[in-house]
Order: C-alpha cells, then structure tokens, then sequence
C-alpha cells in the first residue's frame, strides 16, 4: 500500500531533507523508523521537497509503499512513536501506488522570518537576528517584480530549467517580527533564500525596485549571490493537486522534472 502523510521537523540539528551518508539527515530518521517496523529492511521515503541543512517544515509531504501486514492507523502510530523529538509525522493517507509528492505538488509556501528586537537566543533559534529596522513597505513594493512567470537563474541554483512561476511574495510586521511568505509553483535551490537576502538589502536602502529587476534579468548570481541563513526559513505548506494536474504539469516540464523541487 502507498501511503502519504505531513511532516514536521525543526532542522537546527539536520544536514538537510535528502538522505547522506554518515550525516543525519530528516529522510534518513524517517527510513530508520520505517525499517524498525519492517524487519530491518529499508522503505524508501520520498517528499515533495529537499529542504536544505537548517530549513524547517510544518508542511513537508511524504510517501511510502508498505508492504507489511500492519494497518495504516497503527504503522502512523508506531513510526511517530519511533521518531526522534526533532521530527513528527501526521496521519496516513491511502494513496494511488504511483504518487510521488515532488510531482504531485502544484504548490509550496515558504516563509522567512526575521527578528529585528534585542538579542533573543530563543527568537533567533527560528528567525534571522538584524539588528537594523526595514522598510517592509518599500520590500512588498520592490517584491512586485518577482510576481509571474520567470527565469529565475539569478536567484537559484540550477541544472535546467530555471522558469518558475511566483504566485505571491506577501510581507507583514508585528513588532519587531517581519515574515516574508513566498509562494510559487516550485523553486531552485536557495532561490528563496536569495530572494528574501535582496528584499532585505531593499528594506536597508541598499537597492532599489529598479535594481531588483535588473538583477533578474543578469546572467549572473544576483547581488553577488547573497543569500540569508537557512534557520529561518520554514517550508509551511505543501499544495497537492488532482491526477488530471499532475499529468497536465509532467507534460508541461518534460526534460526538466529533476529541477522541480522544494528549495533550501
């Protein structure tokens, strides 16, 4: 039986989603938990996105194929109850035996969080420490230019195709707490990061919305590359589609599927 289910994890202590060898990683306690309950034998893992070391998710999405005798309500149990403090599964959902989330997702939102107050250890555990008030307004103006259908090589990493489509870059502070919420179709790897390391040089009056627009239009790196930490960025949720999109979707990015995931 192929299930489906969320995942959350706090990845202060991980080297990322994607198993490594000799490093821990989410996939691997995950794997580890599942063979327990299978003899010793692996039950690959797969996800929707490959959050790099330090991201975290409340809406990660797996999938498994299970070829044990135990019902799905108990083997949820049995594998949150294997899993460290730092990782928690939700409940299991039958799925069709092809369905894999990195091509079944049509949606993924991150958000970006940023702590502008006095030196908080417990804040800045999940929010980037920036000791220096931002413009939030000129940020959400200057985030217009990212909206829509683009190639955004200049603020990812990429093997292929670097199109993507950024349905929403939203922008709110509560005190001395901005979060930034970008929500796309797919993205490359550290293109969020990227695109919240620009706005944030915006905010500062370092750049302009002009700037913004020439950077994703450069051949290079924007800003030089500049990226922020991974340990505020958190992959919140994960949208799946219907089989009818999913087919439309592999259609459409034929040649390139191998780029189409989550970003860290």
């Amino acid at each position: 039986m192929r299930y489906r289910a969320r995942v959350q994890y706090d990845g202060t202590e991980f080297a990322g989603f994607q198993a490594q060898p000799g490093r821990r990683t989410v996939q691997g306690e995950l794997e580890r938990a599942l063979a327990h309950l299978n003899g010793g034998r692996r039950v690959r893992v797969s996800s929707a996105g490959r959050t790099d070391a330090g991201v975290h998710a409340t809406g990660q999405v797996i999938a498994f194929t299970w070829t044990g005798s135990m019902p799905g309500r108990q083997l949820g149990q049995a594998v949150g109850a294997l899993l460290p403090r730092d990782v928690a599964i939700g409940p299991l959902r039958r799925v069709a035996a092809d369905f894999d989330p990195r091509r079944a997702a049509t949606r993924r939102e991150y958000r970006y969080t940023i702590w502008t107050g006095p030196r908080s250890p417990l804040r800045e555990r999940y929010a980037y420490g920036l000791d220096e008030r931002l413009d939030v307004e000129a940020m959400q103006a200057a985030a217009r230019q990212l909206l829509g259908r683009h190639d955004f090589s200049a603020f990812g990493r990429v093997k292929h195709s670097a199109v993507r489509t950024l349905h929403e870059v939203r922008l709110r502070r509560q005190g001395h707490l901005v979060t930034i919420d970008v929500i796309g179709d797919a993205f490359l790897r550290q293109m969020v990061r990227s695109i919240v390391a620009a706005l944030i040089r915006i905010g500062m009056g370092r750049a302009t919305a002009e700037d913004l627009a020439n950077e994703l239009r450069s051949p290079g790196r924007a800003f030089a590359g500049a990226v922020v930490p991974p340990h505020g960025l958190c992959l919140r949720r994960v949208a799946i589609g219907s089989p009818g999109q999913r087919t439309e979707r592999r259609k459409n990015d034929k040649g390139h599927e191998q780029d189409l995931h989550a970003e860290g």
